[in-house]
């Protein structure tokens, strides 16, 4: 069966279908609930975090249902009662859903998705959403560092056989929205249409005779604008051998190991020595933020990125949560409900989003109204979407869209939220309403 028509039900936690049973029970099931996503704290050292895998969640959403096999399962194994099996044979999410967009920043406390059903509705979301979020946000969090530094020049993701299968098609979608240009995953490329590219690796030139017997059959099949692997053998003897074929057309050399700012120096003068002006020089090799900030300096035309981007650069997790912040009483009014516990606070309501920008348009303070919705001095963004109405998905984007928000979005933040050394979130968030416990949030100065 392919993965776009198979049931989502079943990537969830045992203990949600636990609560249901209960909750169906005792009659709180259909209690009017808010939940909210959100990270306590982002991951030591980053400045910012990126939103992405909102569209795979609303695809998730859409194909959240209790098929005969799925309830068959759960009844053979006793996971929940023949009454339970009945409310989850006719289930559909009802109520209304809405978030930060693909491709938007987020920092601590900020409210990504907030879910307002009954609580049964809404209970068992938490894992999917949860997983494809934590996973698709730190890569596309890791990816914006990685094009912020790269100031322009292209980056190519190329991550797919260091993951598992399906989050290579992930990260591969994640990388896109955050600024990549292109990706060496095929499934990515079908699901998403989001640009592919390749060329040949060192397998290629070691089946060959020569290098220059592989560098010609490369050359006859795609054509002299291709990208040659110049450092199989000797680096010199190959950039020499490469423009030798192609003269001043070859399109691009890769450099996939060695001292890669040196060796770009020395390819670049290579290659203008030899009337090979245009052709660029695109690096690989372990790549990550860090690195490619090193080599802003050197005479790189693009970068290859691949195991550090599809496992977030370290940070494989943004740590999202999924909490009840809100819940209706016994006399149908709501209130807010927040767990106390000191490692782990949260602020209970239903919580509304602005980014506060100054004159100028740059981001100064993530403002976060709780039970109601923080009044826009006039230079605001509103940062919630809405992505689900009545049940019915309304907030798709498509992966262009997605990243043009993106590049949008971040060119608001101060140029401090680029910096690679630990610090702060770039700007604080600050809450307004009826707050029952101190700001979790602030930063460290200003506890």
């Amino acid at each position: 069966m392919n993965t776009a028509d198979q049931s989502t039900a079943l990537l969830t936690d045992h203990y949600e279908l636990t609560m249901l049973q209960a909750s169906l029970a005792d009659g709180t099931a259909h209690r009017r609930s808010v939940f909210e996503l959100f990270a306590r704290r982002l991951p030591d050292g980053r400045r910012y975090g990126v939103v992405a895998g909102v569209n795979r969640l609303l695809d998730a959403l859409e194909r959240f249902r209790f098929d005969e096999g799925t309830l068959a399962f759960l009844a053979e194994r006793g996971v929940v009662d023949q009454a339970t099996c009945e409310w989850l044979a006719a289930y559909r999410f009802s109520g209304d859903i809405s978030g930060y967009a693909d491709g938007e920043i987020f920092f601590p406390g900020s409210p990504i998705l907030v879910v307002e059903s009954s609580f049964a509705e809404a209970v068992l979301l938490e894992t999917v959403f949860l997983s494809i979020l934590n996973h698709d946000s730190a890569v596309a969090s890791a990816a914006s560092r990685m094009t912020w530094w790269a100031g322009g020049r292209p980056c190519i993701e190329m991550g797919s056989r260091r993951t598992h299968e399906e989050a290579g098609v992930a990260s591969a979608l994640a990388a896109y929205i955050a600024g990549f240009a292109t990706t060496s995953n095929l499934e990515a490329a079908r699901r998403f249409g989001i640009p592919s590219a390749g060329t040949a690796a060192h397998a290629f030139t070691l089946l060959h005779d020569t290098e220059r017997d592989a560098f010609r059959s490369q050359i006859d099949a795609l054509g002299k604008g291709t990208t040659l692997l110049v450092d199989t053998y000797d680096l010199t003897e190959a950039v020499k051998t490469a423009i030798d074929l192609t003269g001043p057309e070859l399109g691009a050399v890769r450099l996939d190991s060695g001292d890669l700012p040196s060796l770009a120096g020395q390819v670049r003068d290579q290659l203008d020595a030899l009337g090979a002006k245009k052709t660029r020089i695109i690096v690989t090799s372990d790549l990550d933020e860090y690195q490619i900030a090193a080599l802003a300096p050197a005479p790189v035309d693009g970068y290859g990125v691949g195991t550090s981007l599809v496992t977030g650069s370290g940070y494989p997790t943004c740590g999202f949560v999924y909490k009840l912040v809100a819940r209706e009483d016994a006399d149908g009014a709501m209130y807010p409900v927040a767990k106390k516990s000191p490692d782990k606070i949260s602020i209970g309501g239903r919580k509304y989003a602005l980014r506060r920008r100054n004159s100028a348009g740059v981001a100064e303070v993530e403002l976060i109204g709780v039970g109601e919705p923080p009044v826009d001095d006039g230079d605001d963004r509103v940062l919630l979407k809405p992505l689900v109405e009545a049940g019915k998905i309304i907030g798709r984007t498509t992966p262009a869209e997605s990243q043009a928000h993106h590049l949008k979005v971040r060119d608001e933040l101060p140029r401090s939220a680029s910096q690679l050394s630990r610090g702060e979130a770039a700007i604080p968030t600050e809450y307004i309403g009826d707050l029952t416990a101190r700001n979790p949030y602030a930063p460290r100065s200003a506890m």
